[in-house]
């Protein structure tokens, strides 16, 4: 058993060797920051040290037969930190960062239709020209564009050029503790700055002349989706249908998002493997009952492929949708060579391409719980399935997607806890009712555009979509209303979360070759895990904190001691409502804080004043009278908050 899964892994899933220091030389190269001439040096000292190893004889060759593995590692390793230099758009000589200052115009092309904000509409746009002080540079590179909200004022259209005059910004994070980290994002995606445009500083001086890709993808995705909320009743099933379609969430409900995640099923609106599988399965089907491609399997798999593509161009290529259709892509061309792939090849050489074409993927966590779910699947879920025998065909059926889920979910259920602080409890019963439904709404709702010329058609297609897609939702809804259905606010270091990951792998090793020092690997892994876990919360019981949250319009304190805490502020903040969950949640998830807003002792609070443990607060959130004179008061923080108007001095 362990020879030939060691065979299996290193022999057949050769991709496997050279993603791993790929991936090291990416994280190399984005936390030392190491300049181009290293790096270059670094690639160039591994082809020379190859080069070496390839003029020894063959009986050194054998003998240092490591040095060819060190050699070509150290240049995937190189490989890896180049690439992230080169994508990163602050190395290039003419990215517009370099020349645009607060008063410079930028020319731009505007790459994604305006989508509307609460006092703005939100776009993004290529800059390529900056011109300040009467020069005109040529430039590369992205921002973010806010166009002020003005009645009977004309939007730009994707591929317009536009002349841009505001004060250009860097994006930043809100400071607050355990606030996603949105800067790193944007930079991941080549956004750096953003700016807000009001009446009459934008002028559109050119509309896009002949065919650009982009504008006829944003046109047939618009197409797309007009078509499915034409004939789609109701607004919730329309934005889920788009969602699962051409991946279009800007429209979606943001607390039905919430009840899709609390139920374990948040991965069927975001168009994700399981939707290119089930495309790819189908299609196959299809395919394979027309009479010509039927006896030409190549002409059939070439054709999968294609349609896979074109389903990923309209989504728009996002990561875990470039990692699906790669992956059965590959699959697919081995079929055409009539050779059987390995599942761990075709993901790694994925993983591979998809990281040398952009490596800050390897921080997206959609890319991340893609691999950790079908790792997990083709790894567990055979063993997890033998563990349960039915005599009836529709139960062993039923185990069978069990134990799928349950595979994925072993994989998945660590990362899922660091990054969004929760567990879906009911997530089998949820992925069982939905899923199905999920592959109905799918192939109904590509079905309604195919009929869509046909008005009474796509009338009774739209209905049948809507019935489809209103049984997920319900299901979804009735799933989270139950009690106990998801263990919520859970706290996860990194490094217990990498612990985490050591203990399952280890226990699965122990199970599957029923090794008892594996099992004992496993056993004290573990113990470091609790180790880890009750010294952090030995830290969170000793803190002692005032934190100023900053949430745009409003005022929020927390007193914190140990894990309790005391909240001043807006009345809205304490409800369980997006502000809450959005601004306070995190924070307080991130420094362990599990007791309800009750701190008593050290804390006090009147009408003017807020002390803690020795220190006063005073919050001023409205004008006071510049002229009241009297007895100066000692205070040791003053929170000035919803930009009162005040004399300062």
């Amino acid at each position: 058993m362990k020879k030939h899964y060691q065979v299996y892994i290193w022999k057949r899933a050769p991709f496997l060797r050279l993603l791993l220091p790929l991936a090291t030389g990416i994280l190399l190269g984005h936390y030392t920051g190491l300049t181009f001439d290293y790096l270059l040096l670094a690639a160039t000292f591994s082809v020379i040290l190859f080069l070496i190893f390839s003029w020894f004889s063959i009986k050194m060759r054998f003998k240092f037969s490591f040095l060819g593995g060190v050699a070509i590692s150290l240049l995937l390793v190189s490989l890896g930190a180049l690439i992230t230099w080169h994508k990163n758009m602050q190395n290039k000589p003419n990215w517009y960062g370099h020349y645009a200052d607060s008063t410079s115009r930028m020319i731009v092309v505007l790459k994604e239709p305006p989508v509307a904000k609460a006092k703005s509409f939100k776009s993004s746009a290529e800059c390529i020209y900056v011109i300040s002080n009467s020069s005109t540079r040529e430039t590369i590179g992205n921002i973010l564009v806010y166009f002020a909200k003005n009645p009977g004022a004309q939007l730009p259209a994707v591929g317009d050029t536009l002349a841009l005059r505001g004060i250009l910004q860097p994006i930043k994070n809100s400071g607050n503790p355990g606030a996603f980290n949105y800067s790193r994002y944007a930079a991941f995606h080549g956004l750096f700055h953003q700016m807000y445009i009001t009446a009459g500083h934008v002028k559109i001086i050119a509309h896009p002349r002949g065919f650009s890709f982009n504008v006829a993808l944003q046109e047939l995705r618009s197409h797309v989706k007009n078509i499915l909320y034409k004939y789609i009743n109701g607004q919730d099933q329309k934005t889920i249908a788009a969602a699962m379609l051409i991946s279009y969430k800007v429209d979606l409900d943001k607390d039905l998002i919430q009840a899709y995640s609390n139920a374990g099923i948040v991965h069927l609106i975001a168009i994700s493997g399981l939707h290119m599988g089930i495309i790819y399965f189908i299609l196959l089907w299809v395919f394979s009952r027309i009479p010509y491609l039927k006896r030409s399997a190549n002409t059939k798999y070439i054709l999968v492929i294609v349609a896979l593509w074109c389903f990923a161009i309209i989504t728009g290529l996002s990561g875990s949708v470039l990692r699906s259709a790669f992956m059965f892509s590959f699959i697919a061309v081995g079929k055409l060579f009539n050779k059987k792939s390995s599942i761990y090849n075709s993901m790694a050489a994925s993983a591979f391409l998809l990281l040398c074409f952009n490596p800050y993927l390897l921080w997206d966590v959609g890319f991340q719980l893609s691999y950790l779910a079908v790792t997990g699947i083709v790894v567990a879920q055979k063993s997890i399935a033998d563990w349960l025998i039915f005599t009836s065909k529709w139960k062993n059926y039923l185990w069978q997607l069990m134990s799928v889920s349950v595979a994925a979910q072993l994989f998945t259920f660590p990362v899922c806890i660091y990054y969004f602080h929760q567990f879906p409890l009911m997530f089998l019963i949820s992925n069982l009712l939905a899923i199905p439904l999920t592959m109905v709404a799918l192939w109904s709702s590509v079905m309604l555009l195919v009929v869509s010329p046909v008005e009474v058609l796509a009338v009774i297609a739209g209905k049948f979509v809507s019935l489809n897609i209103w049984l997920i939702n319900k299901s979804v809804s009735t799933i989270n209303a139950l009690p106990f259905s998801l263990w919520d606010e859970i706290s996860l270091s990194l490094l217990q979360t990498i612990v985490l990951y050591i203990f399952i792998f280890l226990l699965l090793q122990a199970f599957f070759k029923r090794n008892k020092i594996v099992l004992l690997w496993s056993t004290i892994t573990l113990l470091l895990f609790m180790v880890i876990f009750i010294f952090d919360r030995y830290q969170s019981l000793s803190q002692k904190k005032i934190v100023v949250y900053n949430v745009p319009a409003h005022r929020a304190v927390d007193f914190i001691d140990g894990e309790q805490y005391a909240f001043i502020g807006d009345t809205i903040l304490t409800n369980d409502g997006i502000l809450r969950n959005f601004h306070l949640k995190p924070a307080r998830i991130s420094m362990n804080i599990r007791g309800q807003d009750s701190l008593s002792s050290g804390f006090y609070k009147n009408e003017k004043f807020t002390g803690f443990y020795g220190k006063t607060l005073v919050v001023i959130d409205e004008a006071l009278d510049h002229k009241l004179t009297g007895e100066k008061i000692k205070v040791d923080y003053l929170l000035i908050s919803k930009n009162p108007k005040l004399y300062m001095e």
